[in-house]
């Protein structure tokens, strides 16, 4: 009897401390897509990838497929956003967070730039967070 005491003791401890830790890490993520906007907005794509796992193995999918790698997902940003008009005002909005394992997140969103010269757009966005060397760090972007 002792012992199933001391094991629910222990069980309802450590889900206090996973919540803990995933509320802290949920904040941890949130400010750093808040800060991501805040970079885009200013039209600096160089900080707006701090987000990202630098690393060759960075997967980003979009409308015109995969490209692997933190340096060619950077040269795709400034290609397709060579200037502050087509940057326009990025304003993402959450709709799911989860953590299905440890060190892992999934997001799932909505993003809009509004662009007066050229034109509004948005679409749907997932995230694949990994923490790494204790650094949440964006491993997958799959934006449509």
């Amino acid at each position: 009897m002792m012992r199933n005491y001391m094991l629910c003791l222990v069980l309802i401890f450590l889900a206090g401390v996973a919540v803990g830790q995933s509320a802290a890490d949920r904040q941890v993520i949130l400010g750093t897509l808040d800060r991501q906007t805040s970079d885009w907005n200013e039209g600096n794509i160089e900080a707006f990838m701090k987000g990202y796992w630098e690393s060759d193995s960075l997967m980003f999918v979009g409308k015109s497929g995969v490209t692997y790698g933190y340096q060619r997902t950077f040269e795709g940003y400034l290609q397709r956003y060579p200037d502050r008009a087509t940057m326009g005002t990025l304003k993402f909005d959450i709709l799911h967070l989860s953590f299905p394992e440890p060190n892992v997140a999934f997001l799932v969103g909505k993003w809009h730039l509004t662009r007066p010269e050229a034109g509004d757009v948005g679409g749907h966005y997932t995230l694949l967070w990994r923490k790494l060397n204790g650094k949440w760090v964006i491993v997958c972007d799959h934006t449509s």
